[in-house]
């Protein structure tokens, strides 16, 4: 899945009047073309690679915060921060990683069990959880997750909700054509047309969704769960949401 570009100003603010030149190798090259090359090494496995070198040369300053702040934003977990410095420590030495451990336990000090949870459960499927589904998660009960898998032909997403997490109510509007597929990627889900029983969706489960029928979907209250989710070309289509799924329509499921 392709990575925007790198975008970084910290040479061009701190010393684009002292050292321009060095700023533009630090925004425009290091950052703008080499992080930037995606298709060779993801930003998660850059993170990894700056870790290394960084905390096997000593460094301890500002420049290795803002890669362990980075390396988190790239998907580095608590639990795989802590394994990573752990390692490191039998090749680099003991002293660079207590030093390194001291930086690393104030950058994840806000991290919950919630982010570790969701580290394991990107190890069972082979797309990505994706970001924070912010753009819809006023249309969402509890977090979701997105993460655009293809763009053209025909565009699909992978969708993971945490537990106990839904969408709304919603129709997929169309005048011809249109509609909905969900097919089933990891951990265990729900799929609910109104006025009939709700379906499991398990790893390899496929949904057809007409279009004009309203319906909801996400996670068991005991289980992450993502599915991917194809748009069926249509004539006319739109997404109409509707109210939430309440607490009690969705626990007489849970509870069966």
């Amino acid at each position: 899945m392709a990575q925007k570009k790198i975008v970084q100003t910290a040479g061009h603010d701190q010393l684009g009047s002292f050292a321009p030149e060095f700023a533009r190798l630090n925004d425009d090259i290091l950052f703008g073309e080499v992080w930037s090359r995606n298709d060779l090494l993801s930003l998660r496995d850059r993170s990894l690679v700056t870790l290394t070198a960084l905390i096997s040369q000593g460094m301890t300053d500002s420049s290795l915060t803002y890669h362990l702040q980075t390396a988190r934003k790239n998907g580095i977990s608590r639990t795989e921060i802590a394994e990573i410095i752990t390692h490191i420590a039998f090749y680099s030495g003991w002293p660079k990683a207590w030093a390194a451990f001291r930086l690393a336990k104030d950058v994840w000090a806000d991290d919950t069990a919630a982010t570790d949870a969701k580290t394991r459960f990107q190890s069972e499927m082979i797309f990505p959880v994706g970001e924070p589904n912010t753009a819809y998660a006023q249309y969402f009960t509890g977090k979701s997750y997105l993460a655009r898998v293809s763009t053209s032909q025909i565009p699909f997403s992978n969708v993971t909700f945490e537990p106990r997490c839904r969408n709304h109510w919603h129709i997929h509007k169309a005048t011809k054509g249109g509609g909905q597929m969900l097919v089933g990627v990891a951990g265990r889900g729900w799929y609910q047309e109104e006025g009939k029983p709700a379906q499991e969706i398990l790893p390899g489960t496929v949904i057809h969704i007409p279009a004009n029928v309203k319906h909801w979907h996400g996670a068991a209250a005991d289980s992450w769960f993502a599915h991917l989710a194809f748009s069926v070309p249509g004539e006319n289509t739109s997404n109409v949401w509707l109210e939430e799924v309440t607490d009690k329509e969705y626990d007489s499921i849970n509870k069966k």
